[in-house]
């Protein structure tokens, strides 16, 4: 794979107390994320660790800008995404802490006209349900509809009654960002404030996060901020957009940085104090840690189960309790993880939106702190990477080849028209130089092309290239277009929908 970047590595302060440092945090953890960046071909990543009541080590590498070479700092902006949820689970705790809520309610004692699919569960379905990913649903289920969409928040929720269940309620794990945004809007009928301002001021002033935005469809205009990048479907690196996320706030807008996530992390371990103050009472975190919700629970080796809070995963390992999270952004990955027993905290952010090194990173410093003999995850990781990578370029290769070896369709209007799917709306289809255009309507940007290949088969191309590169296919009744299979990069929703032809 091709670098088109130099790592940079930007020297800030670093806090250590090395004899507490195991050998590998003091003698080897700047090369291996340097070496990291190279192999995963990473522009830029931020990273802090605190460890009994202190900033650790805290660190900027590599550029937040390929083409302007701007170092990384510890104040740099990237999208947390996912890690927005504990705090709106924590949020929410706080107010059943203060008898505003229980997070036991039935969503309907707010939103008396909020409908699930199944109408019997539509009912019971509680706020803390919401929180626990379990209500029935497939993990990223409507996204397509929902990420990055012009659709309001309520508009969300109320397009969530299409959302046909695949599991039983309450009875399996199914990853719903859409259920965190409706939990999150009760918030303002509670406190008569929006989610953004309450969490704002209850808990990310109160800590200390001075630099932490939780509203962020501006997010380029903001100050320090990285710019996010993909080689998925690429091999190299490209510019993406930046995520709009602020109709699913209370699931993934804040962005933020490691100096202020440093402060979250020493909150979360000093149960609910900072700077020797009592933000939150320590019940109200510990709630945020009940298991609601089994996501694995036959592991073996180090860790046995995981499990969901509201808003937080938990695992064992080596026989201690690990809290954390990930979060995935068009071009951004964030990590965020603490271990109370161990008084050890990590936060790592990333402007590349491949997993593989972010992960490996995580677990090779846990490692370090439970004494974990040394092995080099990342390289562990990364030719299952690669492989995957080349197998991916080698099929688009292929169906560019088909491009160029097909013979054109003489009938191209025939495809032309209106399309439109019960969740997501309407998609128009246009024709102009021997390509199909496709616009979506639940979006305010989001375009397509359909390029002809053979045996009915089509290449979907996205502009935005986050969203993928497929092979795709026309379903015909004698001869005519009555439907097209659309499919989105599985980290948007992994299944396909088919959009209807209006006739």
């Amino acid at each position: 794979m091709k670098r088109i970047v130099a790592i940079v590595v930007l020297w800030v302060t670093v806090f250590t107390t090395s004899a507490q440092q195991p050998s590998f945090i003091k003698d080897s953890l700047e090369n291996y994320i340097t070496q990291g960046m190279k192999d995963w071909n990473i522009p830029g990543l931020a990273i802090v660790i605190v460890k009994d009541g202190k900033v650790a080590y805290i660190k900027g590498f590599g550029v937040k800008d390929i083409n302007s070479n701007t170092p990384v700092d510890d104040n740099t902006l990237f999208f947390i995404a996912s890690n927005t949820k504990l705090f709106t689970g924590t949020a929410l705790a706080n107010l059943e802490y203060r008898g505003k809520l229980s997070l036991n309610d039935k969503i309907v004692k707010y939103f008396p006209d909020y409908s699930l699919y199944e109408k019997s569960t539509s009912g019971l379905v509680t706020i803390r349900d919401l929180l626990s990913h379990r209500i029935g649903t497939k993990t990223f289920q409507g996204d397509f509809t929902f990420w990055n969409s012009s659709l309001s928040r309520r508009e969300i929720m109320n397009r969530m009654r299409l959302l046909k269940p695949v599991a039983q309620y309450r009875q399996e794990y199914g990853y719903c960002n859409s259920c965190f945004l409706t939990a999150g809007e009760v918030i303002p009928v509670v406190t008569k404030q929006p989610w953004e301002v309450y969490v704002y001021d209850s808990i990310v002033i109160p800590v200390g996060m001075k630099n932490t935005h939780l509203l962020t469809n501006n997010m380029a205009q903001l100050q320090n901020v990285a710019a996010p990048y993909t080689n998925i479907y690429t091999g190299n690196l490209q510019r993406v957009p930046y995520d709009r996320w602020d109709n699913l706030a209370p699931a993934a807008s804040i962005a933020s940085n490691v100096n202020d996530l440093s402060r979250w992390l020493l909150f979360q371990l000093d149960s609910g104090r900072i700077d020797g103050k009592q933000v939150l009472p320590w019940n109200v975190l510990q709630e945020t840690r009940k298991m609601n919700t089994i996501v694995a629970n036959r592991g073996a080796g180090p860790t046995h189960f995981v499990g969901y809070g509201l808003g937080v995963f938990m695992k064992d390992y080596m026989g201690k309790m690990v809290y954390y999270h990930g979060g995935g952004a068009a071009g951004m990955i964030s990590n965020v993880t603490f271990v109370p027993e161990q008084k050890l905290g990590i936060a790592i952010l990333t402007n590349n939106d491949n997993h593989g090194f972010l992960g490996a990173l995580q677990t090779q410093i846990l490692d370090a702190y439970f004494n974990v003999p040394y092995v080099n995850r990342s390289e562990a990781a990364l030719p299952a990477f690669r492989k995957e990578m080349q197998r991916q370029l080698n099929e688009i290769g292929t169906w560019e080849e088909k491009i160029k070896m097909a013979k054109p369709l003489t009938d191209l209007k025939a495809y032309a028209g209106e399309y439109s799917h019960e969740l997501y709306g309407k998609l128009v289809i246009t024709v102009k130089e021997n390509k199909l255009y496709l616009k979506f309507f639940s979006h305010n940007d989001l375009t397509a092309t359909l390029e002809y290949m053979d045996n009915g088969e089509w290449l979907l191309k996205y502009d935005n290239v986050e969203y993928g590169i497929f092979s795709t296919k026309f379903n015909l009744s004698n001869g005519k277009p009555v439907s097209v299979i659309i499919k989105a990069n599985p980290f948007v929703e992994e299944d396909p929908y088919t959009f209807i032809k209006k006739k």
